[in-house]
């Protein structure tokens, strides 16, 4: 079958699925994945197709992995970097044996019980941030404290993996791993380097065409990981690191928010090749050995890391919500028991029943981390928590007052507000006056907000007032509408140009529409009101009027108009 036409009628075949699902309120993963467990035997079938569907699935993966690396910053990694440590290993130590001898009473032999036991360990990095991101939960503190704890099981297989390819023939080649590792410490040295003195001057200048950034974006994120990959790392660490050094660059919310699409089409590849991965001749074989450690992974596990968090010192409601985020088993998993086969050090058996388990625990869980406040009542009084502890807090970032453009009109507004402080948040698409503003230590972001990803982010509807001094009707309409679905109290102020257009934002739901031509002329009636022929009175606003002009022009603002 020709490639183009088993992609498009896989992606038909998602779409109809995942309608349905939907409708019943079901994850859209699962349907996902029944989709390849349809299309499997039909298209997979074509060694062909399915690499092509491979690797186009790796692309979702580096994607993902990159946008979490943006929004990692140093302050996140500070607060949660110890529980992440502490927990992640005892996680890794705890389950691994556990999981171990759980393998050996199902009739495993000794390596293979080994293998088994740390591949159940470790969670779907994809999985969990899928989910979190679809919930918009990522900013929240047990999220903060999942990812530490993924980072940690990602960097332990990443080592693991390197380890058992320099395994050969029964001995162990030390010097590959001496080498290895000093190729990784080299290449994080290098990187540190640019990203310390180059990568800002390149971003910004590449900020200037949001096409131009959306490319360099990729560009970056994809390079670092093919770079990784080349130098025997994974793909995911080194897409990771290209995020982490993008994170404290201003620009990478609108990074972020233009990669999502991308990252969701492969993604849903992913997904579909997962399913098509499992046969019923597996099923049948390795049912119930697959079924008794995924009762581990979905029982289990989540109550060994929920403990551990307990120990940590957080609330019992954190506990469970981070337990439950652990209730798969992860990509990687598939990964270290093909990497073990490989090495001739199991059998292909064990591959069957790995991706088994992965589904299996893959759909439960799906469900236990979308509904886990609607679970979390039913087991409540059996969550432990130790005396004084803390609940942590969520990182999202909520202000009183957004100002979405900087220029002309938004200057009058940011003149007045910046005395709030952090309360203040500032939005422009104009890489300079971001650079302006981040000299003054103003808060700010650098964003589109035609770009329906980067409103989300900003969170609109919890800001007591946001103003737009941009001119165009369209977004301004589309701005409006967005906050009214979800806050009736927010104070939003809009400027329009034209009449019958500030007349359909009030009906869209404006507060206040300004009409800048109307309340020039308003303003000089006042003035002839209130000082009538008083020329000194004049004169001294003549002189004022033109420090003002004089500090406009400083600023580049030339035209009292917008460009068309």
């Amino acid at each position: 079958m020709d490639i183009f036409v088993g992609i498009s009628l896989t992606i038909v075949i998602a779409a109809v699925i995942a309608s349905i699902l939907q409708k019943l309120k079901q994850p859209l993963i699962i349907g996902h994945i029944i989709t390849g467990l349809i299309v499997g035997p039909y298209l997979f079938a074509n060694l062909q197709f399915k690499e092509i569907v491979d690797s186009l699935s790796q692309f979702g993966i580096a994607l993902l992995l990159f946008i979490i690396g943006l929004n990692l910053s140093l302050k996140v990694i500070k607060e949660v970097g110890r529980v992440a440590l502490t927990a992640g290993l005892g996680q890794i130590v705890i389950t691994s044996i556990a999981g171990y001898w759980l393998a050996r009473l199902l009739g495993f032999d000794t390596t293979t019980a080994s293998y088994l036991g740390l591949a159940l360990t470790f969670s779907s990095t994809i999985i969990i941030m899928k989910l979190l991101s679809d919930k918009k939960d990522l900013s929240k503190f047990y999220s903060k404290i999942s990812i530490g704890l993924l980072l940690v099981q990602d960097l332990f297989v990443s080592v693991l993996l390197i380890g058992i390819s320099a395994f050969n023939g029964g001995t162990t080649n030390w010097a590959t791993i001496l080498f290895t590792l000093l190729k990784g410490i080299f290449i994080f040295d290098l990187i540190a380097l640019f990203t310390i003195y180059i990568l800002p001057r390149l971003s910004a200048s590449f900020a200037k065409s949001q096409e131009f950034l959306f490319l360099f974006s990729i560009a970056w994120g994809l390079g670092l990981a093919t770079l990784f990959h080349s130098l025997g790392f994974s793909m995911e660490i080194g897409a990771l690191v290209a995020g982490v050094t993008l994170s404290t660059s201003p620009y990478h919310f609108e990074i972020s928010s233009k990669l999502r699409p991308l990252r969701d089409f492969f993604i849903i590849l992913f997904f579909v090749l997962l399913g098509s991965r499992i046969t019923l001749a597996g099923v049948s074989t390795f049912l119930r050995p697959a079924l008794i450690l995924s009762a581990f992974v979905i029982i289990i596990k989540p109550v060994i890391v929920a403990l551990l968090t307990a120990f940590a010192g957080f609330k019992k409601k954190i506990n469970f919500e981070v337990g439950v985020n652990f209730s798969q088993v992860s990509e990687f998993s598939l990964v270290l028991i093909i990497a073990g086969v490989s090495a001739k050090q199991i059998s292909g058996d064990a591959v069957t029943l790995i991706t088994l388990v992965s589904l299996i625990t893959i759909a439960i869980s799906s469900y236990l981390v979308l509904f886990n406040r609607k679970i979390y009542p039913f087991f409540q009084h059996l969550i432990f928590e130790r005396k004084n502890s803390k609940q942590g807090k969520a990182t999202a970032e909520n202000y009183d007052v957004i100002l979405l453009g900087c220029n002309r009109v938004g200057y009058d507004f940011f003149e007045t507000f910046k005395e709030l402080g952090n309360e203040f948040l500032v939005v422009d698409y104009d890489p300079e006056v971001i650079r302006r503003l981040t000299e003054l230590g103003i808060n700010c972001r650098y964003g589109d907000a035609d770009d329906n990803e980067f409103l989300d982010e900003l969170n609109l509807d919890k800001a007591k007032m946001v103003i737009s001094s941009i001119p165009d009707f369209e977004t301004n309409q589309f701005i409006v509408s967005k906050i009214r679905e979800t806050s009736k109290e927010t104070i939003i102020m809009m400027i329009s140009h034209e009449v019958d257009e500030a007349i359909d934002l009030y009906e869209a739901g404006a507060t206040y529409v300004i009409t800048p031509h109307f309340l020039g002329g308003k303003y000089a009636s006042m003035l002839i009101s209130k000082y009538g022929f008083d020329a000194k009175k004049f004169i001294i606003e003549k002189e004022k009027h033109i420090k003002e002009l004089e500090k406009r022009r400083e600023l580049g603002h030339v035209r009292a108009v917008p460009e068309s």
